[in-house]
Order: structure tokens, then sequence, then C-alpha cells
């Protein structure tokens, strides 16, 4: 199992020691990659304590903690409580971001191509099919449309990414909606599948006139055109950092019962309309103390001092006020023999 995943493009991000019994395994969402990439390297650096993080999409995160391969499972579909309750599992967020469509077409630049959610939803859905459509043309004036077919691209693995993005085009779509849904995994009407986001990058990348979704940081490392997407309040928002932010910044965390919350089409005129959060996702009742006071320990030093890194990668760092909520969700819900594994210093 493990060679499969290393054999996948992109699969597998790792800063672990064989040496090291105090290494921490965890796997799921390619969205967060980037900045724990980043946070291990320099907690290995700094701590000595390795982390080895297999980014193979969120719903293989959520099978290898309930199957407790992992010291954790992460993932940017968040659980509902129902299903958190019934696994035993407890989830936290970690960063925010923002997931955007990408293209690849001649004579095109990053931001140039303006799309709305419904108009977006046809295209994945295989009804639009050419690039000078009369619907792509009618909010695109003055830019030069190539008359070339429309190719699709879609995560083929269970994707947190896929599941932000379809519950949006569900948001904004009732056809799309009806038809294919909102899941980590949906029955694709057309494309071609990519595993991860590093998956779909490479296919939109090498083929023109395709269209992919990605988590931001992927398509801001690969130079990738981006489009922009219509708001909710009507605007073509760029997406960045502090447009995420202003996606995020009417997020109720401490009325959201498992903290379950989506962060789609929020109002806002800068408001990036398919922004989301990514979680940890751990045991209440750890069968190894140590181990679950790492994985918290871990994530405890990147609320301290990841969010210069994770914000030179574009994602959104929590609020100070939301860090300081989950070190107490910490101490209530993770346990071993009912006293806490960790509590933040």
């Amino acid at each position: 199992m493990k060679k499969m995943f290393a054999t996948a493009l992109g699969a597998v991000v790792c800063f672990a020691s064989q040496a090291q019994a105090a290494d921490i395994s965890g796997a799921g969402a390619t969205f967060p990659a980037p900045v724990y990439a980043k946070w291990a390297e320099t907690y290995k650096a700094t701590t000595g304590v390795g982390l080895n993080y297999q980014a193979i999409g969120s719903g293989g995160g959520i099978k290898q903690i309930k199957a407790k391969t992992v010291d954790f499972g992460a993932s940017d579909k968040p659980l509902k409580p129902e299903e958190l309750n019934a696994a035993g599992l407890y989830q936290f967020p970690t960063v925010m971001g923002g997931v955007v469509p990408v293209v690849n077409l001649p004579g095109i630049k990053p931001g140039q191509i303006k799309l709305n959610g419904a108009l977006l939803a046809d295209i994945f859905m295989g009804t639009v099919t050419k690039w000078n459509d009369p619907r792509i043309a009618g909010l695109n004036k003055g830019v030069k449309l190539p008359n070339l077919p429309i190719t699709v691209v879609h995560r083929s693995d269970g994707s947190g990414t896929s599941f932000l993005f379809t519950s949006y085009l569900s948001m904004k779509n009732p056809t799309w909606a009806s038809k294919v849904g909102a899941s980590d995994a949906v029955s694709w009407p057309t494309g071609l599948g990519g595993k991860g986001n590093d998956g779909v990058s490479a296919f939109v990348k090498q083929t023109m006139g395709s269209i992919g979704y990605v988590e931001y940081a992927y398509a801001k490392q690969n130079k990738a055109t981006y489009v922009m997407v219509q708001n909710k309040a009507g605007h073509y928002p760029a997406p960045s950092a502090a447009n995420f932010a202003a996606a995020a910044a009417g997020a109720q965390w401490a009325k959201a019962p498992g903290n379950y919350i989506l962060l789609l089409d929020q109002p806002g005129a800068a408001a990036w309309p398919i922004t989301g959060a990514t979680f940890i996702l751990v045991y209440k009742n750890q069968d190894n103390a140590a181990t679950g006071a790492s994985v918290l320990k871990f994530f405890d030093w990147a609320y301290k001092a990841g969010d210069a890194a994770a914000a030179a990668l574009d994602y959104v760092p929590l609020p100070a006020a939301v860090k300081g909520l989950m070190r107490k969700q910490w101490v209530m819900n993770v346990k071993a023999g009912g006293k806490p594994v960790y509590v933040s210093k």
C-alpha cells in the first residue's frame, strides 16, 4: 500500500526519520500538503521530531484514520457531528484557503477569463463544450476567446477539494445539484481524472483547452492561469489570501457543533466564493497518550510559529481567538485513560 502511494504523482510528503521513535504519521488532503510540508521541515529542524504525511486525498485520509493506520487524518471535507461521534473522532481546523479554476488557453493571462457559478457547473457538466461559446463570450467582452473544445479535468480520488468545488456548483446550479451533487467523490459527467491537486495541475498544464480546479497554492506554485469567479455580491475578486480571509470573516466557530463549517459563497464584496478550511481528525480516546500528545504538540507549534509560512503560500491562518478555542477543545476532547493527552503552555 505504501509503495503504491509513493509512486503516485506527488503522493507523499515525507519529513520522517526512520530512527526517530517520536515521529508522527498522517494522511489525507492534498489541499494543505504544501503548508504541512513546510511546517514539517521547520519542526524537524527545531525539535528533531519528523512528520510522515501521505497526501492521498481527503477520502483516503478519512479511511486511514478510521482504520488506525496513521496518527491523524486530514480532510478538507469536514465530517458532520453525527459521523464524528459514530467513529469516535474529533476534528479541528488548521488553516483556510481557496479552490480556484485553472485553464490552459493560448493568449489568455491569469485572471483574464471570468465565469459565474452556474456557467462553471455547465462547463463541468459537459453542456458548454467550446471556449468561444456565446455564454462565455457574454461574460468576457473584449477577450479573444479561442475556438477550442473544452477539456474538463477533475479529481480521480476522494477529495475534499472536490467536495468544496462540487458543493459550490450545487449551490449555484440546480441541474448540477440534482444530477451530480456535492461529495468528495462524484460521478463526473465528463473529463479526465487526475490524482491529487498536483495531478490535476499536471493534466491542465499539458492539455490545451483544459479547465480544472486546484487549491490556490498549487495554482500559484505552477504559475497556472486562474479564472475569476463571480461572488455572491456580484463581484469578481482575485484569488488571494486577503480574499479568502474576507470569505472566512463571518465564521462562527464557537457556535459550530463538531467544528463543522463551510465557507462557500459568503457575502462581502471581496469574498472569494470557493473558500474552505482544512481539518485534522484524531481519536477522542487515544490508544497511546504520547502519540496523541505528539500530534497536538505539532499543530500547537504550527498555530504559534507557522502563520508566516502559511501566509507565504496564500493560506489564511486561523484567528488567534479560534486557535485559543481549539486549544481548550483539545483538553476536553482528546484523552487517554480519561485524562487530556496534551495541554498547551
